[in-house]
Order: C-alpha cells, then structure tokens, then sequence
C-alpha cells in the first residue's frame, strides 16, 4: 500500500482534477451529437458507438486513457528531472531525489503505462489508435522543452488540451470545433496558472540555464504574460458557449471559471509569492471541477 502511495505521489494523481473534468465536457458533447443523451437528432457518425452499452465501454476506456497518459508523462518528468530536482530546494524531497523510488523504476513506470494508454486506444475508436503515438509524444515531450524553450508551459497545455478533443474523439470519430475551442482555452489557461506556479524557481531555473517565461521576461512580466493568456482561456470559452448556443447552466460555470482566472491573479505578485499554491491547486481546480458541472448538467438538462 506504501508503494502505491509513492507511486501516486510520484504522479501528483491530484492534478487530475485539471484536465479530466475538460475531458467528460469532451465525451458528454459527443454523447449529445451522436444522440445518446438530450433530445437532438441522432447525427451521421460512422466510428461512433451503437448501444449505450458500447458508449458505457468507452467511457470506461477514456478514463483509462486519462489515468495512463497523465501517469506515464508526469513519471517520465520526474524520470528525466531527477538531477535538476535533486539540486532544487523546492523539489530535492520527491520520490526519485530522495530515494524513494529508483530512477530506473520510474522510467519502467512510464514504458507500462504508455503502452497500457495505446492499447485502450485500440479499443476505442481506429481514429484514437491512430492518433495515440502523436498524443503520448507530445505529453512526454514536454519534460525536455524547459531546456531549450521559454513556451515549455505552451507545450504543457497542448498537452492538457487533448483531453477534451481526444474524449469528443472516442464518442464521435471525428473533429469538431466546439472541444477545439475548449482545448484552446485549456492551453491557455495551464500555460497561465503553469507561468504562475513556475514563479518559485525562476532564480534556480536562471542558474542552472533552464528556461520559462519567468527566466525571460522576469516576475512581473511573467505575470502580465500569463494574464493575456487566460484572457485568451476565457476568450476561446465565450467562442464555445456562443457557437454551441449553451443554456444558463453554461454561462453560471462560465462566471465561475473567470472569477477563479481573476482570483488567482489576485493571490500573486513578485514581491510575494507565499500563496502561488492556493492560486496553483485550489483555484484553478474550482475554476474546472465547477465549470464542468455546470456544462455537463446544461447538456444534460
């Protein structure tokens, strides 16, 4: 149980409360299209699922593509940073640093569960199976942007982005561009929250020749920077809502998420930077939990 415990921590299996949430939006509007739920005419969808019993199924393989994803590209971070983590205050505690968890295990870790993300791909959709090396590239490429690249957080949020797209995906087979623009809030809005929370290390990352937005543009341009881009989260958010013709569910999520945008911003500044984790975890976990209550349940309703 202990191992598992490590594991877990390992992995933040908390974060997931980022992009899962964005991820059922994803499958709940798929559901909607193909006519499963809600009162909309059943749409032509040649990949889509023909009982709900099959949708049941892969709803079941979406989660289990969400956990192995998210578990292979955080372990594989951890995997790659170990040294970079050992030599930073901040992290010198985690699993691999303080020998809790071998390096070589973590590396095992990410293998298992990337290919167990593949394989319930296959069992999904031909689109899904298709795109899953792309996905998995992207997710794990991540881990090497921050040396060479101040928009590593960018690629951070390609990588949340998918979750709505990729579950709208696995109900439909094809694209559309509602779980697009949600995506499209989704990068943005962990690009942002990520500039926040990098704020921590920005002198480390400056010694040691690693790059952010922090190291670039400094504390208060970073801050300005990561605003901009949750403007955009919320712009692309509006785009959805008024392209979807949502109901008042929607838009009562919609309030709830830019509040949270504009409470964390609230929380920081570059002469203090005691509440980043209130502003990182807390907030920006609300902002998506509720936001997509509320979607879900106007769609449902």
């Amino acid at each position: 149980m202990k191992t598992v415990k490590n594991y877990l921590s390992l992995i933040t299996f908390s974060h997931t409360i980022f992009a899962f949430p964005f991820a059922m939006i994803g499958f709940v509007l798929g559901a909607y299209d193909t006519g499963f739920i809600g009162n909309a005419e059943r749409g032509f969808f040649p990949d889509a699922p023909q009982t709900s019993w099959e949708l049941m199924k892969r709803l079941i393989f979406v989660v289990c593509c969400m956990v192995f994803a998210r578990s292979a590209a955080m372990a594989f971070n951890r995997y790659l940073d170990a040294p970079i983590d050992a030599l930073n205050p901040r992290t010198a505690k985690r699993e691999i640093p303080a020998g809790i968890i071998p390096r070589k295990n973590a590396l095992i870790f990410t293998v298992v569960n990337s290919l167990a993300f593949i394989l319930c791909t296959w069992f999904i959709n031909k689109i899904c199976f298709f795109l899953s090396p792309v996905a998995l590239f992207v997710i794990l490429f991540y881990s090497y942007t921050k040396r060479f690249t101040a928009l590593c957080h960018l690629v951070l949020g390609l990588g949340l982005s998918l979750a709505p797209v990729g579950a709208y995906l696995a109900v439909t087979g094809v694209f559309h561009l509602i779980p697009v623009l949600m995506g499209l809030s989704v990068i943005t809005w962990v690009a942002g929250f990520d500039i926040i929370y990098s704020l921590q290390d920005e002198e480390f990352d400056r010694s040691e020749n690693l790059s952010s937005i922090p190291v670039w543009l400094g504390k208060q341009n970073a801050l300005r920077f990561s605003a901009i881009l949750h403007v955009i989260s919320a712009g692309a958010l509006l785009a959805s809502g008024l392209l979807g013709d949502f109901g008042f569910l929607y838009w009562a999520g919609y309030a709830v998420y830019c509040g949270m945008l504009l409470y964390q911003h609230s929380l920081v500044s570059p002469a203090d930077l005691s509440r980043v984790n209130i502003a990182f975890m807390t907030a920006n976990g609300i902002a998506s939990l509720v936001f997509a209550l509320f979607v879900i349940a106007d769609i449902l309703i």
